[in-house]
C-alpha cells in the first residue's frame, strides 16, 4: 500500500514524498481513511511507529477542503500534548505536511513569553497545538477562542492522565462545541482503563484501531538488563559508553537532580553530557537536545519528560540507569530507540532496590528481560534492599499504576521526577485574582510555606512556569 491510496490531496502528497516517505506506516494506513470520513478515533500502536502524522495529515486535508468562516481565522483544529517537547514535535510536522496548504498553526506551551504568542494568536490561525496549562493562560486573558474548533485531537492521552491533565482537559473541552459538532481523535502508544473510560465519555461511536497488543515493544529492539550495585552504576554507564564507542546515548534517571549530577559525573568522565528535565529553562531544553541531534553532545541525559514525543532519528541506545516507578513509562523509554523499522538497543542497569519495579515492568510486557551480570560489575549479595526515594528524600511508593484524579495544585501535583507537567505554578488572571481575594477552588491556602506570597499588584513574568 502506498500514500496515494488513502485518498490524500497531491500538495499533501507532495509533502510526504519529499520527507522520503512511500509507503505509510500501519496505524498510519487504517486512521488516516477514517478520519477522513469524520468519524472518532482511538488509536493505539508501539512508539515510534508514526501517529502524529497519522492524524496530522488526514487532519490539515480536512481542513484545507472545508470552508473557513469568514473574518478572522478562527482556530479550528486543537491539539493537546502532555509536554512542550511534544507540543514542538507535532507543530514541526504539521508545518512540514502542510507546507504547500494555506493553513496556519500555532504552537502554545510555557516556559516561554506569552505576549508572542497572543500576537500569532490575534492574527489568526487554524491549528492551535498546545499544553493545557498555558492554553489555560491564554483563555483566563481572553486571548483566544475556541468556539469554532472542528477537531480535537488528544495525543498521549494516557500520559495526561498520569500527569494529571483531567481537569484541564475538561474545562476545555467545555469551551468547545458541543459533542457531535466536532471531530475528537485520541492517539497514543498504550491504552489504559482509565483511558478507555475517557474515550467513552469523549468520542461518538469511534473507530478503534490498535496496531499492536497494548503496551508493546518494538520487535526490532534488544532489550538487556544489567544487574549492578547503586554505587557503581555511574562507572559501568562510562566503561559501556566509552569501551563500545558509543557516539550518541539517552540516558534516563528518574529525578531531576539525579539528571543534574550525572551529567556533571560524566562530563568528569570525559564525556560530553548535558541534562533535559523540567527544571531547565525552555530555551536550555531545546539548546541541549539540538546538540545532541547534531553529535555535539555525546549523551542526554533525561528525566521521563522526554520519553514521549521525542523523535531522534536513528538513535542506536538508550539506557535507563534508574527504572521509572510506573511500568507504562518504560515502554516509552525505549521507544526513543528502534524507531521507523530501524534496529536499537535498550539496556538497563538495575541495582537490588529495583527488582520489585523490574518484575512490574515484566509483568507489563508479559515476558522475562535477559539479564547479563558483566564481568567486574557483579553485585555484591550482602547489600539489602532500601525504599525508592523521590527528588524530595521520601521514600517513593512502587505502585504499579502513576496516581489519578489529582487535583491541579495539590501535592500530587507538583512537578515529580516522573515527568513534568504543564500545570504547574501558573500566575494567570484567576490566580492573581486568588491572590487578592483569597483562594480559588482547586488552589491550595498557605500552610507556613516559606515562598513570599506575591503582591496583589504584581506582574506576570514573560515566561510562565508551565513546562
Amino acid at each position: 500500500m502506498s500514500f496515494d491510496t488513502l485518498g490524500l490531496s497531491a500538495d499533501l502528497l507532495r509533502a510526504v514524498s519529499e520527507q522520503g516517505y512511500n509507503q505509510p506506516t500501519p496505524v498510519q494506513s487504517q486512521a488516516i481513511p477514517v478520519i477522513l470520513q469524520g468519524r472518532d478515533v482511538m488509536a493505539g500502536a508501539q512508539t515510534g511507529t508514526g501517529k502524529t502524522a497519522g492524524f496530522t495529515l488526514p487532519l490539515l486535508q480536512r481542513l484545507s477542503t472545508s470552508k473557513a468562516p469568514n473574518g478572522r481565522r478562527p482556530v479550528r483544529a486543537l491539539v493537546l500534548t502532555p509536554t512542550r517537547e511534544l507540543a514542538a514535535q507535532v507543530a514541526e510536522s504539521i508545518q512540514t505536511y502542510g507546507r504547500h496548504l494555506p493553513l496556519r498553526s500555532t504552537v502554545i506551551f510555557g516556559g516561554v513569553k506569552i505576549n508572542p504568542q497572543i500576537d500569532k494568536l490575534r492574527r489568526g490561525v487554524d491549528i492551535v497545538v498546545a499544553t493545557p496549562g498555558r492554553l489555560l493562560d491564554h483563555v483566563s486573558q481572553k486571548t483566544v477562542d475556541l468556539s469554532q474548533v472542528e477537531i480535537l485531537v488528544l495525543d498521549e492521552a494516557d500520559r495526561m492522565l498520569d500527569m494529571g491533565f483531567i481537569h484541564d482537559i475538561r474545562r476545555l473541552i467545555a469551551l468547545l462545541p458541543k459533542n457531535g459538532v466536532r471531530q475528537n481523535l485520541l492517539f497514543s502508544a498504550t491504552f489504559s482503563t482509565e483511558i478507555k473510560q475517557l474515550a467513552d465519555r469523549l468520542l461518538n461511536n469511534p473507530e478503534l484501531i490498535e496496531v499492536a497488543r497494548r503496551n508493546a515493544t518494538v520487535d526490532q529492539i534488544k532489550q538487556t538488563v544489567h544487574p549492578v550495585d547503586k554505587s557503581r552504576k555511574r562507572e559501568l554507564l562510562s566503561h559501556m559508553i566509552g569501551s563500545q564507542n558509543w557516539r550518541q546515548v539517552l540516558v534516563f534517571t528518574r529525578t531531576k537532580h539525579g539528571a543534574n549530577r550525572l551529567a556533571e559525573q560524566l562530563g568528569k568522565d570525559g564525556l560530553s553530557a548535558a541534562a533535559i528535565h523540567g527544571n531547565k529553562s525552555q530555551g536550555a531544553r531545546t539548546r541541549a537536545l539540538a546538540e545532541f541531534k547534531q553529535g555535539k553532545v555525546r549523551v542526554l541525559v533525561a528525566t521521563d519528560i522526554a520519553a514521549r514525543g521525542l523523535d531522534i532519528d536513528q538513535l542506536p541506545h538508550v539506557v535507563n540507569f534508574e527504572l521509572p516507578n510506573v511500568p507504562e513509562d518504560y515502554v516509552h523509554r525505549i521507544g526513543r530507540t528502534g524507531r521507523a523499522g530501524r534496529d536499537g538497543e535498550a539496556i538497563s542497569l538495575v541495582c537490588v532496590d529495583e527488582n520489585k519495579l523490574l518484575r512490574d515492568i515484566e509483568k507489563l510486557l508479559k515476558c522475562e528481560l535477559p539479564k547479563v551480570v558483566l564481568e567486574g560489575y557483579q553485585p555484591d549479595p550482602r547489600i539489602q534492599p532500601e525504599p525508592i526515594k523521590n527528588g524530595r528524600g521520601r521514600a517513593q511508593p512502587q505502585s504499579r499504576h502513576a496516581p489519578k484524579n489529582r487535583k491541579r495544585g495539590g501535592p500530587a501535583n507538583s512537578r515529580s521526577a516522573a515527568g513534568t507537567s504543564d500545570t504547574g505554578s501558573r500566575w494567570s488572571q484567576s490566580s492573581r485574582r486568588g491572590a487578592k481575594n483569597g483562594p480559588q477552588p482547586g488552589q491550595r491556602k498557605s500552610h507556613g510555606s516559606s515562598r513570599k506570597a506575591r503582591p496583589a499588584g504584581a506582574k506576570r513574568s514573560g515566561a510562565g512556569n508551565s513546562a
